[in-house]
């Protein structure tokens, strides 16, 4: 992560932000793909605050992955909770970030956006359509999922994470293309930007480390941003167009 951030100029060699006015989005989970997610949601947050005070910005969208880490920490000690501690554990989850995540980290994880619209991006953690359930607007989506993670409703975090599975809804030539023009005709913007499906699950005979770019595809209507670190690739900061 630091690296990458070096390399697009947007720290220096102390891990400070060098970017200026530049507007940084992360596409969601930190967690349970490397060996330090609570370091990396440190690195974010101590960002975001220096960004701001260099007139830039510093985002980042949920993931599902902090969905998990976030209804175990919520209803660990619950009769609820043993589910959701074993799907968390299942996925990747590390029992020392539990006891490690502060109130601090817990409350700027639940406050993340679901989506984003920046310029003529929809920018979505999944390549998935569930967030229709939430509503019609960008606004409403992020109110309504907002309120899911800030309720003490077991069956709506379920419900939420069930919906988390779904991806490569746009992947097929015919209906991903029209899904994706549903999606944004409905949000706005131009083309879709997600993470969630790694690049070489839609290209399987590409190796990782070859992953340096996004992945365009749905007729230019779709941008899949997930270089696949955790599967060996070495990752990249993406600058969108104009």
């Amino acid at each position: 992560m630091k690296r990458l951030l070096r390399e697009a100029g947007l720290i220096d060699a102390d891990g400070v932000w060098s970017g200026g006015g530049a507007r940084l989005w992360f596409m969601g989970d930190f967690f349970d793909r490397g060996p330090d997610s609570i370091g990396a949601l440190s690195i974010a947050m101590q960002l975001q605050r220096e960004a701001a005070a260099a007139g830039g910005s510093l985002e980042a969208l949920l993931g599902n992955h902090e969905v998990m880490v976030l209804a175990a920490a919520r209803f660990g000690a619950s009769a609820h909770g043993g589910s959701f501690v074993k799907v968390w554990r299942r996925n990747g989850g590390c029992p020392a970030d539990l006891k490690g995540l502060t109130r601090e980290q817990l409350n700027w994880m639940q406050e993340r956006p679901a989506v984003a619209l920046v310029g003529d991006h929809l920018l979505l953690h999944a390549d998935a359509l569930f967030y229709t359930h939430y509503g019609d607007t960008v606004e409403a989506v992020n109110a309504a999922i907002g309120a899911v993670l800030a309720s003490n409703d077991p069956k709506t975090f379920y419900q939420l994470l069930e919906f988390f599975s779904e991806r490569m809804a746009f992947a097929s030539p015919r209906e991903g293309v029209d899904r994706a023009q549903h999606l944004l005709d409905l949000f706005g913007g131009r083309a879709i930007a997600h993470g969630h499906t790694p690049i070489v699950y839609m290209e399987p005979a590409r190796r990782p480390e070859t992953i340096v770019e996004p992945l365009s595809y749905g007729g230019g209507l779709c941008l899949n941003l997930d270089g696949g670190i955790y599967l060996g690739g070495p990752g990249f900061v993406y600058r969108l167009p104009d």
